[in-house]
């Protein structure tokens, strides 16, 4: 597939081969067109203002309708074109400070930032950490994402799974640091909602107090409109608040992070059902002027077996865990079989055990490596003792007198693929057996429940039973009417569901104001280019990830205590250390290739700068082979890599890790600073003469040649006079 071409990237290079060119006469033609070519320099380096679209527009125009000849009015013609079409793409580089299509060197985004859904800037927010500015991590965390507390906890964090560092040994552990500065912000009484904009006098009604839908009310109440939130349940939070257990996502946690969204002036309407307890008609005569659906995804698919429907003791798994969540602690029997490979099915199991089960099984249809659920916590399941059962399906639920007692299976060898791209569980012929179990809970996924939106009868669906929407607008097909979340994109995580809360909210921002919708995708914003923090290369290639304390096994057993407890304070600084500052460095390699194949040095041994081709690395071989002359640091793009003389010494400096430092020496005639002998060593072998060390010593480069032409004339023979 041919990759996307950054229009303001490939204006540049077309308007600078024209000038180049020498096509536009007479000279003040040719000033406007460099001119331009300045002011879109300035956009596609981050150095632009809301001020720089309208410049370049009108000197466009002066070249297209006063040009004196065709080259000077077609180039104006096409600068005109091109900032009319792409208008969204040069605001979006002047808004955000970040390239999608990353052709604009200085504004490619980090890795972690573009895996987020949420699109929180990762790399500021992790060295705000290491500086020890935890409550400034968390408000800046807090213009993209209302929960990094929850986050800090439950995240399935897709950031890590991108992290560069991870190419060197080990992902930074972003979401555990996002977790420990949002606890220590809020112990300290430094976790502050930012300052609303003045009110509207609009109302936004939300459908759907989960993820999705406080992340929206977050966002629109701090633009200034009155937001209410509905929600049939007795609690804020959604599945957060009754999917995920409390081992994992203590309530206080919630209760802390939705209080902080009712400070703003949301209003919560819980035991609250559309359709039910209220009516959309009834709603709409409030006076609310846009809508919001987040009602998530909390209906289960069915097993489709045998048996499914006759016995008490089979459940599925989301109401399950609701029930528990909702404070009915009576466990489901002795025996349990769960039945899925997700993180759902996983909770069900732990929770089980939780609540005195004295044999809990998992049973999935294919292998342990082709479970969707995270591996943390399919190893945490397993430390609490609960069983698997892979490459087996279940076919029949058994029972006698209203009572479950056992699950007939057969066994399973996997086949081709299926459409999800794995292979398929085929059953084996011959292999049927029976669980001895007392209870069932099945966890094959979940679906959106459509009760209560009958009323919109204008709404269209998808086919798998999920709300159809613009997926840049976030707009229905009923109008006012926007949705989100689980809802649109079915089960997802919770940071998903943040991330789409989010784009509604800018979307029903525009619809109240009377701005068009966007044509392009969102694009994350890069918040700061914070300065790095300065570790020597042997501390930045021994910095280990830490492991996470956890409670003891015997403990988790039998409490829903919060299994893992944090990591300490100095862990999460030196965790901090380890990140690369990729939104900085862009991993070009141009330090590399000018080291290696100009200067003939090769220093630098950044194995990870190599995405297809892996290759060693480490920043301490650079101190044993750098001759500090430079020539990395003048040919990068960002400036990620530096060198600066500091005191007597001159240090080499890739975004905060001292990759070199030597003593300088200075000319022993004027006292300028003249560099390393290590570099002059190099300077006299490559080109002898240019720095002669003389009986004085080293000399400058004015000095050598003074010295130079002194002996020039003294050699020279004496001029004869007539």
């Amino acid at each position: 597939m041919t990759k996307p071409v950054c229009p303001v990237a490939d204006t540049i290079e077309r308007l600078s081969q024209i000038i180049a060119g020498g096509r536009l006469e007479p000279a003040r033609c040719r000033q406007r067109a460099e001119e331009i070519l300045k002011l879109m320099e300035d956009v596609s380096s981050g150095r632009g203002g809301p001020e720089h679209i309208p410049a370049m527009a009108l000197l466009a125009s002066a070249l297209e309708e006063e040009g004196p000849d065709d080259a000077c009015r077609k180039t104006g013609a096409m600068l005109t074109s091109v900032l009319a079409e792409h208008h969204e793409v040069f605001k979006s580089h002047l808004d955000t400070q970040i390239c999608p299509v990353t052709d604009c060197a200085r504004l490619i985004p980090s890795p972690c930032q573009m895996a987020c859904p949420a699109g929180i800037d990762v790399p500021s927010y992790v060295t705000l950490i290491g500086q020890g500015r935890d409550a400034e991590a968390i408000a800046l965390i807090r213009k993209d994402n209302p929960f990094p507390w929850v986050c800090g906890l439950i995240c399935t964090n897709p950031c890590e799974f991108m992290c560069v560092r991870g190419r060197i040994d080990k992902p930074v552990s972003i979401k555990y640091l996002k977790g420990f500065a949002a606890e220590r912000a809020m112990s300290d009484g430094l976790y502050k909602n930012p300052e609303k904009a003045p009110s509207k006098n609009q109302k936004v009604c939300i459908i759907g107090a989960g993820p999705a839908g406080m992340s929206a009310a977050f966002f629109l109440a701090l633009k200034g409109y009155g937001v209410t939130v509905l929600d049939a349940l007795p609690v804020a939070g959604g599945m957060m608040m009754v999917g995920i257990p409390r081992y994992r996502l203590p309530r206080e946690v919630i209760d802390r992070e939705v209080s902080m969204i009712e400070e703003l002036g949301v209003e919560f309407r819980l035991n609250t059902r559309l359709g039910k307890d209220v009516q959309f008609e009834g709603l709409q005569a409030e006076g609310f002027g846009a809508f919001l659906i987040a009602i998530g995804a909390h209906d289960s698919h069915k097993l489709g077996i045998k048996g499914e429907g006759e016995y008490p003791q089979v459940v599925d798994a989301v109401s399950y865990l609701r029930r528990v969540s909702l404070g009915d602690r009576r466990k489901p029997g002795q025996r349990v079989a769960v039945l899925g490979g997700g993180n759902v099915a996983i909770d069900a199991a732990r929770t089980s055990l939780r609540l005195g089960c004295q044999e809990v099984t998992i049973i999935y249809r294919r292998s342990r490596s082709d479970m969707p659920a995270n591996e943390e916590e399919v190893e945490q399941a397993e430390e609490e003792r609960v069983c698997f059962s892979f490459l087996t399906v279940p076919v029949e639920i058994v029972g006698e007198n209203g009572k479950v007692t056992a699950l007939r299976c057969v066994r399973t060898e996997l086949g081709p693929e299926d459409q999800s791209g794995r292979r398929r569980p085929v059953p084996i012929e011959g292999s049927d057996f029976e669980f001895r179990v007392d209870a069932v809970i099945s966890s094959i996924g979940q679906r959106v429940d459509p009760k209560g939106l009958e009323s919109l009868e204008h709404m269209a669906w998808t086919r798998r039973n999920t709300i159809k929407t613009n997926s840049i607008s976030m707009e229905t097909t009923v109008p006012g009417v926007f949705a989100a979340g689980d809802a649109v994109v079915g089960p997802a995580t919770v940071v998903e569901a943040i991330g789409g809360g989010k784009r509604a909210a800018d979307a029903i921002d525009r619809y109240l104001s009377g701005i068009p919708q966007p044509k392009m995708r969102t694009v994350p914003v890069r918040r700061n280019r914070l300065d790095f923090i300065e570790v020597p290369a042997s501390t930045k290639m021994t910095l280990q990830r830490p492991q996470m304390p956890m409670l003891n096994d015997e403990r988790r057993r039998v409490t829903f205590q919060q299994v893992e407890l944090g990591f300490t304070e100095n862990a999460v600084r030196e965790e901090a250390r380890r990140c690369l500052r990729c939104d900085v460095c862009i991993r070009c390699g141009a330090c590399v290739d000018i080291c290696r194949n100009k200067m003939g040095v090769d220093a630098l041994q950044f194995g990870y700068l190599n995405f297809d081709h892996r290759e060693p690395t480490d920043f301490r071989v650079t101190a044993e082979r750098c001759i500090l002359c430079g020539a990395c640091a003048a040919n990068c793009p960002t400036e990620a890599i530096s060198m600066a003389d500091v005191g007597e010494e001159r240090i080499l400096n890739l975004c905060g890790t001292v990759l070199n430092r030597l003593k300088v020496e200075r000319c022993q005639v004027c006292g300028k600073v003249v560099g390393p002998e290590r570099y002059h060593d190099y300077i006299t072998r490559r080109m002898k003469g240019i720095t002669p060390k003389s009986q004085k010593g080293v000399l400058c480069l004015d000095c050598a040649r003074e010295t130079s032409a002194r002996r020039h004339a003294e050699m020279a023979p004496p001029k004869l006079t007539v």
